[in-house]
């Protein structure tokens, strides 16, 4: 696994905030109820590409939340220009991932108990 440098670590955590702000800010209305946390941001060294991972409650819904992640995308990616314009030459491109950890580690558990 590559090491990120400090500027890179400082912009993935800053799009970090942001990002779950704006997601905050449009309510689990928006996205049919589901519960959608930014577990964390990759960024490439060239700062133009920002892998975002969500991570969404319950899980059953996933799919159909990522899908309206990818529609809107540009949309999210607009406001988080308007937010980091001051701090930020180039608003990297965003692509979103599920984490899908929490789920993992509910099987883990399930598997324990028996």
């Amino acid at each position: 696994m590559e090491s990120q440098s400090t500027r890179q670590q400082k912009v993935a955590r800053q799009i970090q905030r942001d990002l779950a702000e704006i997601i905050r800010a449009r309510g689990m209305a928006a996205y049919d109820g589901a519960m959608l946390t930014v577990s964390g941001v990759k960024i490439t060294p060239d700062l133009a590409l920002a892998k975002v991972y969500v991570s969404i409650f319950p899980s059953s819904k996933a799919t159909d939340v990522m899908e309206q992640l990818g529609e809107e995308t540009s949309r999210l990616r607009g406001e988080l220009g308007r937010r980091v314009s001051k701090q930020l030459r180039i608003v990297p491109e965003l692509v979103f991932y599920l984490d899908d950890s929490l789920d993992y580690v509910e099987h883990i558990d399930e598997l324990l108990k028996k």
